[in-house]
């Protein structure tokens, strides 16, 4: 078959690589557009995924997310009519993909792990076909989207799937002058842009003051974060896309604003605090239940220690089990 998959974020840059390796080791065609945006074409260059970059993020207010969806999807549309017909389109929460293959005509799966970004999901779950979720999602969450009879349900968290062949690369800690003997914290901001995160995170600005001046590594989503982060001063900020997930294996403590470092930290064993000020989703209420994310309240519960050696069980998931259910858009 004739695969489109559309990234429009850095951590969709992740999901997709070993399922792109994947259906093109089982025979198909697979072709990649992608949106400049935080660090999704460094990515694609990093990880030696041949693509075409198309749009860019127009801004967080709704007004500026109903342009750039239109834009962007007319963009796409027209790409794709100068194409080889495709049987089947993907994306991870990309509704620019999903309206532009609907317009031609291209059966199209979607996939995404927090259930609360409404207005994402109406348009997505609506044109879908294939809605590919984690099973600890109630499927009555996402009827109201129009997602019934398209669910396509999978165990565990995306993470276990796309990191099953990772194993931690220590030259990270060197490009970024780490010191081994010390703790490591790692961070990532608020994802400001976001819909369903509107407001300032007063907490993590004040884990920020907390750790100030430690070994800690902060990853912004944008110029402007990392602007302000530089004025700041006190963390180490990498001027460029790095190896995330070496570093978060490696680190002593992982904070996170958002949702996908918080997942990968699980699903390494790292012990992480998660400062998402958003309605919770069903994955993060059950790693909150299980104990294996943990839900920072006050800065100072930070312990900027190192933490012991014991052994980390990973679980490790076949990637193809994705690749299934995003084709079976098809069916």
């Amino acid at each position: 078959m004739r695969v489109w998959v559309d990234l429009t974020n850095s951590p969709h840059v992740m999901v997709f690589r070993p399922l792109i390796e994947r259906m093109r080791a089982d025979g198909h065609e697979v072709e990649v557009t992608a949106r400049d945006f935080a660090q999704t074409l460094e990515l694609c260059q990093r990880f030696g995924i041949e693509h075409t970059a198309i749009g860019r993020h127009r801004g967080g207010r709704l007004a500026d997310k109903a342009t750039g969806l239109v834009s962007r999807s007319l963009a796409l549309a027209r790409w794709a009519g100068k194409r080889p017909r495709f049987d089947v389109a993907m994306g991870h929460g990309s509704n620019d993909v999903t309206v532009a293959a609907r317009l031609r005509g291209i059966p199209v799966a979607t996939a995404f792990d927090y259930e609360w970004a409404r207005a994402q999901h109406t348009v997505n779950c609506r044109l879908a076909r294939a809605v590919v979720v984690p099973d600890a999602i109630p499927p009555e969450r996402l009827y109201p989207y129009g997602a019934r009879g398209k669910i396509r349900a999978y165990e565990g968290l995306k993470e276990e799937y796309y990191l099953a062949d990772f194993e931690p690369d220590a030259a990270v800690l060197d490009q970024l002058g780490i010191d081994r003997a010390a703790p490591l914290i790692v961070l990532r901001t608020p994802p400001d842009v976001s819909l369903y995160h509107r407001f300032e995170n007063d907490l993590f600005a004040q884990v920020l003051e907390r750790v100030r001046g430690t070994q800690a590594v902060v990853l912004p989503r944008t110029p402007k974060q990392r602007a302000e982060l530089a004025r700041a001063g006190g963390f180490v900020v990498p001027e460029h896309a790095i190896d995330a997930p070496s570093l978060v294996a490696f680190a002593d403590t992982v904070v996170s604003a958002g949702g996908t470092m918080n997942r990968e930290a699980v699903a390494l064993g790292t012990p992480v605090y998660t400062t998402f000020e958003g309605r919770l989703g069903a994955v993060d209420e059950l790693l909150l239940g299980e104990g294996r994310l943990r839900r920072l309240s006050d800065a100072a519960e930070i312990e900027v220690e190192k933490r012991g050696d014991g052994a980390v069980n990973r679980v490790r998931r076949d990637p193809a089990v994705l690749v299934k259910l995003l084709l079976s858009a098809v069916d």
